[in-house]
């Protein structure tokens, strides 16, 4: 079994952050292609004055690689930044419709219809988009989600071109609630997980075993909305990644040159990353430790 990971370390990663200068993050986006992430969200095309951590997004889309077979992504909040991105070179977009009323203006400062709204343009706009329904597995201001309010915005997306990639903001899912969405959406869906809860993992396996193919993690397990209540951070790549080598998973991902990516970011934050192999390393570095005695 294949899947497909996109890391939106860069991006995600980053953007609750101290602002890098570009030239780190081009370093991050550099050390994740050469361990052979073949999908990368580098940018968001958002106001610096909310987002801080991510101006610069063309200066970043200026300086990437030569990178056959690596496909570069950028989030969009709206309209507007969905034309800078095409300015600036970028033809896979991701973009964010909230499942949660209050977060969706939190978030970007539109409902959830002037979302879904500015959505279906973005989707005429770019040869690959991206939509994805934030809170999609509950609000902390809402509370629960219903999974048919989910599956109707993914319906409406499709129908207007758009892939659909199910976002756990707040880390809010569990493998029963995971189940209960996706047998309403179907399985031709993107997971982005969180780990608030310690549960990003355990739903990504539920997830393969259901039929998911599409991951969103960051390097490090960085990451969180600054806009929602209670974010933690992204699930880790790596973390992923070595699940993945163990069960006979294909993600093509180097995990040792990830694992340098990923001491790479810690670097550059300034503090260890969030991610459990980073800090234990790989269960295959025990076996080749000498024995004591």
């Amino acid at each position: 079994m294949n899947i497909t990971i996109r890391d939106v370390g860069p991006r995600d990663g980053l953007q609750p952050e101290q602002p890098l200068p570009v030239e780190d993050r081009l370093a991050l986006v550099r050390a994740l292609a050469a361990a052979g992430v073949r999908h990368i969200e580098v940018a968001a095309f958002v106001s610096p004055r909310a987002v801080p951590a991510m101006a610069g997004a063309a200066e970043v889309v200026a300086g990437l690689p030569d990178a056959p077979g690596v496909t570069w992504w950028a989030l969009v909040p709206n309209v507007k930044g969905a034309g800078l991105a095409a300015e600036a070179g970028i033809d896979h977009l991701t973009m964010t419709v909230s499942a949660s009323e209050t977060y969706s203006r939190r978030n970007v400062g539109m409902s959830t219809e002037e979302s879904m709204a500015a959505a279906v343009t973005i989707a005429g706009m770019a040869p690959v988009v991206d939509v994805a329904i934030s809170a999609a597995f509950g609000s902390p201001y809402e509370g629960e989600i219903a999974p048919s309010l989910v599956a109707s915005l993914a319906e409406r997306c499709r129908e207007a071109g758009a892939a659909v990639t199910l976002a756990d903001t707040t880390g809010m899912a569990t493998p029963r609630r995971l189940n209960d969405v996706l047998e309403r959406t179907g399985t031709d869906v993107g997971l982005h997980l969180h780990d608030t809860r310690a549960t990003a993992l355990v739903n990504a396996y539920a997830a393969m075993g259901a039929g998911v193919r599409r991951f969103d993690t960051a390097v490090g397990g960085l990451g969180g909305s600054p806009f929602a209540a209670g974010a933690g951070g992204n699930l880790a790549t790596e973390d992923l990644v070595h699940l993945c080598d163990d069960i006979g998973v294909v993600t093509g991902i180097d995990l040792e040159r990830l694992l340098e990516a990923s001491a790479l970011v810690a670097g550059l934050v300034g503090r260890p990353v969030p991610s459990r192999l980073a800090a234990a390393g790989p269960r295959g570095r025990l076996a080749k430790a000498e024995p004591e005695g």
